[in-house]
């Protein structure tokens, strides 16, 4: 039985690092000795099937929204001087994962009318680093198949909405944001070695705004929008009257909040992608990175060893004074 296979653009991986050897992708497009095909591999938790041809390799990101989508695998090195780091919020830059599960576990909670539901462990890595609707799609197919994501999606954001005004008022859950330990050191050295700042996030904006304002506020920081370079967020969820978003088909591991953080938000063009690092401690955040052509730095605290993707972190850091170290060494 074949446990390990080479992936051009990734290296050699297999089933100790988490990843799963597979015959043939989930929709049945490729299958390995097949027009070229020389193997098949996806990370832990299936959200991304990499086919090789042998020279080059192809991203399956599949879609539990119907709309999975190919993408080509760019080989990565990081080149000095460094000239753009590309942050993830939630998990990296904001400790708030927990609250969001939680706002996750009630939105089902409503849907089934079982105020006592609870998530499962094993529920965790499909319920965070995704779009809401990703996230939300798990919870119905798992637990009340009977029941739409549009019915979900307006629970989830009546729990959102109630909670994010307790916060603002100051009466909000406990602790739902902090900053990541290091964080305003971190961001000061980094403005010190010269490299722009982009903030990335799958959230929409009315979620992902109050995370670092308050995070910026603890830390006596300012206002985010005139510290980062760039900030970009899933956007803004639809509804009656309202523009929307494309945050909810096109998240991470998607390439493009990256690519457009990094293109548009910072103007570096992708012949400049090996002077650029991103930051990440979810599974679906490091993919998207490396699916955008750019160096990925794991950073624990994560889903990264849960949902198989270890093996596409080009560094690790326990801390993000390790990051730190590693980019200065680049």
């Amino acid at each position: 039985m074949t446990i390990q296979v080479t992936l051009p653009g990734i290296g050699t991986v297999g089933h100790s690092d988490g990843f799963v050897i597979r015959d043939a992708t989930r929709d049945g497009r490729f299958h390995t000795g097949r027009e070229g095909v020389a193997a098949i591999a996806a990370t832990g938790d299936g959200k991304v099937e990499f086919v090789s041809f042998g020279q080059h390799t192809l991203a399956h990101v599949v879609s539990a929204l119907g709309y999975p989508a190919y993408y080509p695998v760019h080989p990565v090195r990081v080149e000095a001087p460094v000239k753009a780091v590309l942050m993830d919020l939630d998990g990296t830059s904001v400790r708030s994962e927990d609250f969001w599960i939680w706002i996750i576990e009630q939105a089902t909670a409503s849907l089934l009318d079982n105020p006592r539901f609870a998530l499962e462990e094993a529920d965790l890595p499909y319920v965070s680093g995704h779009s809401v609707s990703e996230h939300l799609q798990h919870c119905i197919d798992k637990y009340c198949p009977d029941r739409t994501v549009e019915e979900a999606r307006r629970f989830y954001f009546e729990h959102t909405r109630r909670e994010m005004k307790a916060i603002l008022e100051g009466h909000g859950r406990a602790n739902a944001f902090t900053p990541t330990p290091g964080l305003k050191d971190f961001l000061f050295a980094l403005k010190d070695l010269g490299c722009k700042i982009g903030l990335v996030t799958s959230g929409l904006y009315e979620k992902a705004w109050p995370e670092i304002l308050s995070a910026f506020q603890t830390l006596d920081m300012g206002d985010p929008v005139d510290f980062y370079d760039a900030i970009v967020t899933a956007g803004f969820p639809l509804g009656p009257g309202a523009a929307g978003t494309l945050g909810e088909l096109s998240p991470k591991p998607h390439p493009w909040l990256y690519a457009e953080t990094c293109r548009v938000g910072l103007g570096l063009d992708f012949a400049e992608r090996h002077h650029v690092i991103g930051i990440e401690d979810s599974g679906a955040g490091v993919c998207s990175i490396r699916l955008a052509g750019f160096t990925a730095v794991g950073l624990a605290g994560g889903n990264i060893d849960e949902s198989g993707t270890r093996a596409l972190c080009n560094h690790f850091g326990e801390t993000l004074e390790d990051v730190l170290s590693f980019i200065r060494q680049v």
